[in-house]
């Protein structure tokens, strides 16, 4: 089925928005808040100026939030959840290579730094030539649109054009997106075909891509800029340098991978020798701030971990490449109790679904995992992740990592209207789904409501066997972005 999205750069919705019905929240880690009957303002800008929750029934509620605004039902233009359907925050991807995106589960048998020069560096290489990169690029903007995505934090390539483009492609199709020229200096790792030339070049890069998205947003209120070295084996220390000073300059965000893989851990050992730890690689040269996203972390040590704690560093657990790549499980509940916020990230192409869903429910059968190697008692028991930790980590602690805690991830005024309208299809008497005709075909996804379950189990089945056909609108600051049948 086509996917409906915007093609070309949009205003706001010219009218204020109501949304009516069932909205789906993460309250906290632990807790998912579900609110009935209720109505939700959203000014032209995108922010959520009146909610009127658990009301007697929606129209109740809509009365309710038009007192509030003042405004009149011609003002507004209404949107109200069907039978089955609830409102659900955007889903926040902390660690995604749009450049790799048509690598997507192409991966062999290869572990990381095999898999970085056999499939990954030549493709990225490749986007020199614009129309490929636009190709690319728009359709993984519009595919991670259609599974909820409506923040990315994105790798683009070594590229600076390349890099532009896939900016300028976020801000017309309307995804808030964190957008990173690739520095990639080393030459020892990185091929004579594609890296930087030296530090000075990197820096140079790096400032001309900073500026072109000043340029076509400026105040970043849609799209960023964040600096992002590869890794550290990709980069020399004088790159590593001038990016922190670039940081302190900017007040940027950064973005690098981190303990993903042990071979890669030796590798820094080797080429950082006055380095403590892969952590403290990144400490020394000024990179481990608040505003920083570590990708990975999956061998990270006690010390490391206080180390991130202390800074105020992220993380962004990518649990489909960790097991693609054989990397490893990283312990989400392990850094929690450490004091470290996380999000997740599809990491594509070393993942191969570009779906926050899939990776929130791989996040739940990676703790598993884990729980296994344990011996029974409240340990093994505790490092399982619930439905409502998974999703946490899929909204508000994606939210977190990329700093817009205060802007994202949750119905509340104040905040931005980055949303998902989803849809479950309700199994009728004679078996078929609502809508569904004598031949069975439909386009409602994997997931069947009989009517009997609770709210949370529907959601236990939405994450278990949810996709993008469940997606049925998509809002990034109040602008409908996405859109199907």
């Amino acid at each position: 089925m086509a996917l409906t999205n915007a093609s070309e750069p949009k205003k706001p919705q010219p009218q204020p928005q109501l949304l009516l019905g069932t909205f789906i929240h993460s309250k906290s880690r632990t807790e998912l808040e579900y609110i009935h009957n209720a109505a939700v303002a959203v000014d032209d800008g995108g922010v959520i100026v009146a909610i009127a929750r658990d009301s007697e029934s929606v129209d109740a509620a809509k009365d309710d939030v038009l007192r509030q605004t003042g405004w009149t039902g011609s003002d507004v233009n209404v949107v109200a959840c069907g039978e089955g359907q609830f409102f659900f925050p955007g889903f926040i991807d902390t660690h995604v290579h749009a450049s790799q995106y048509p690598n997507v589960g192409i991966f062999g048998k290869s572990t990381l730094l095999d898999w970085l020069a056999t499939y990954t560096f030549p493709l990225e290489a490749s986007l020199t030539d614009l129309a490929k990169a636009r190709k690319v690029y728009t359709a993984c903007v519009r595919r991670t649109l259609s599974h909820g995505t409506t923040t990315a934090t994105y790798y683009a390539t070594v590229d600076v054009p390349a890099t532009n483009l896939l900016a300028d492609l976020c801000l017309s199709l309307g995804q808030r997106a964190f957008v990173g020229r690739v520095c990639m200096d080393r030459k020892e790792l990185c091929p004579p075909y594609y890296r930087d030339e030296s530090p000075e070049e990197a820096l140079v890069r790096t400032r001309e891509s900073i500026a072109h998205i000043k340029q076509i947003n400026p105040g970043y209120e849609l799209i960023s800029p964040i600096l992002t070295p590869r890794f550290a084996p990709a980069c020399s220390s004088d790159a590593l340098k001038g990016l922190s000073a670039i940081q302190r300059e900017e007040d940027l965000p950064v973005q690098t991978h981190i303990s993903e893989n042990k071979n890669e851990i030796r590798l820094v050992a080797e080429l950082y020798p006055d380095s403590a730890s892969y952590t403290h690689v990144y400490d020394d040269h000024g990179l481990l701030t608040p505003k920083t996203v570590l990708a990975h972390a999956v061998h990270t040590t006690e010390e490391e971990a206080r180390l991130i704690s202390q800074r105020g560093s992220k993380v962004s657990h990518c649990p489909c490449s960790n097991s693609s790549l054989t990397s490893g499980e990283a312990r989400v509940r392990w850094l929690w109790e450490r004091g470290i916020e996380i999000g997740l990230g599809t990491d594509m192409s070393g993942g191969y679904s570009p779906s926050i869903l899939e990776a929130a429910r791989q996040a739940t059968l990676t703790s598993r995992h884990l729980a296994m190697q344990m011996e029974e008692g409240a340990l093994k028991e505790s490092t399982k992740l619930t439905v409502e930790e998974a999703l946490y980590l899929a909204t508000r602690g994606g939210a977190q990592c990329v700093g817009l805690g205060d802007k994202l991830g949750g119905f509340e005024v104040g905040k931005q209207l980055d949303a998902q309208l989803i849809g479950l299809a309700l199994v009728q008497e004679d078996g078929l789904r609502a809508g569904e005709g004598d031949d069975g075909v439909m386009d409602a996804g994997n997931v069947d409501v009989f009517g009997w379950e609770t709210w949370e189990e529907r959601i236990a089945k939405w994450l278990y066997n949810g996709d993008d056909r469940n997606t049925k609108k998509v809002w990034v600051k109040g602008r409908l972005v996405h859109a199907r049948p």
